[in-house]
Parts: structure tokens; C-alpha cells; sequence
């Protein structure tokens, strides 16, 4: 990769930490009750998630409304991704086998940054893979709709290189959203299956 682009992607992606840090509160220790550690907890403040318009990999048009009734665990990425998002869709299908019974009120979505190839049919074949976790609903949609729905959750994106080579840069936030369709924390991908499933239990705890 170009030492711009590089250079660029590692700027955008401080903006966005900074962002959050601004937006949230951070927990770097765990007392007892309390939060685990790196997790990041919505003061009511973070303004992350909100209107989108979307298709989702079975071709049928969608808003942000999909979200309610369900907690949500929502990241952008895209199926020509070669390392980090089939680890997270792995990672994901692991933590809710790790909630138990409380996994069937957790959906996964995913959010293609790359919607010039990842088509409907594209994102149902690859989310179909073996290892991924059954039900992950994929979305998409035109270039305009993907960045208003990226720009909604504060989530970095960017090209890199020309031609059917090309690559997609990307923040790799996994948003977890509560079922009236507001954020309520962020997971972070080095806390692991058991760990996550610890966050989002406790966020569920909190309503």
C-alpha cells in the first residue's frame, strides 16, 4: 500500500477514536459491578447510528427501523475484506454462542463499504459461507446510500487502488444497538467471544 495511503487511513482512523473518546466514556479498569474493561459506555451524548436506506442481501429495501425490537450488533466491511471480516463474522458467530439463550434477541448486520461489487447476490453468497453465523443480514446499497449510512455511524472508509484490484480501507467498530435502534456501546475486536458476550450482557442488564 502507498506510504499516502497508509498515512491517511492511520489519520482517519485517530479522528475516529478521538471522536468516540469525545462521544463516550471509556472504561479502563474494571470495579466490581462494573463495566468490563475496555468497554465503551454511551453517556446519551454519542451521536452514532440513526436514518438510513439501505437493500439487504435478499434485494428488499430497508431503513433503520430493521434495527428495533432486536439488539444489534452492526460493522462495515465488505466480502473481498481478506482478514478482518470474516475474524469478526467468526468472532461474532462465537460470542453468541456464548449468550446462550439471549443470542436469539442479537442480530448481526453488515454494512458493505463496497457496494460497486457487493451486490445483493453477492453478500447473500458470501454470508452464506461455512464458519460464518447463520441469519447475519447484509445490506447495501448505491454509493450514496452507503456513505450516508457510514456517515451516520461515524464510520471511516476509503478506496485504495484502481482497476478489479482495488481494496476498501475501512474502521473496524463493531456498534452494538439496543432494541429501540440507539447505540449503546462499542466492541472492541481484542476483547474476544467471551468478553464481548460479558458487554453485551451487561448493556442488556441496563436496558
Amino acid at each position: 500500500m502507498p506510504r499516502r495511503s497508509i498515512l491517511l487511513f492511520s489519520a482517519a482512523c485517530l479522528m475516529f477514536a478521538v471522536a468516540i473518546i469525545v462521544a463516550t466514556f471509556v472504561v479502563v479498569s474494571r470495579p466490581a459491578g462494573g463495566p468490563a474493561a475496555g468497554e465503551v459506555i454511551s453517556t446519551g451524548q454519542a451521536e452514532v447510528g440513526g436514518p438510513f436506506q439501505l437493500v439487504d442481501h435478499n434485494g428488499q429495501a430497508v431503513d433503520e427501523s430493521m434495527l428495533e425490537g432486536k439488539w444489534s450488533l452492526v460493522f462495515f466491511g465488505f466480502t473481498y475484506c481478506p482478514d478482518y471480516c470474516p475474524t469478526t463474522l467468526q468472532a461474532l458467530d462465537a460470542t453468541k454462542r456464548r449468550l446462550g439463550d439471549k443470542a436469539k434477541d442479537v442480530q448481526i448486520v453488515f454494512i458493505s463499504v463496497d457496494p460497486q461489487r457487493d451486490t445483493p447476490k453477492a453478500l447473500k453468497d458470501y454470508l452464506s459461507s461455512d464458519g460464518f453465523p447463520e441469519g447475519v443480514i447484509g445490506l447495501t446499497g448505491s454509493p450514496e446510500q452507503v456513505r450516508a449510512a457510514a456517515d451516520a455511524y461515524r464510520a471511516f472508509y476509503q478506496k485504495v487502488g484502481e482497476g478489479e484490484d482495488y481494496t476498501m480501507n475501512h474502521s473496524l467498530t463493531v456498534y452494538l444497538m439496543g432494541p429501540d435502534g440507539q447505540f449503546r456501546t462499542a466492541v472492541a475486536e481484542e476483547l474476544g467471544p467471551e468478553t464481548s458476550a460479558e458487554v453485551i450482557e451487561r448493556a442488556m442488564a441496563r436496558g
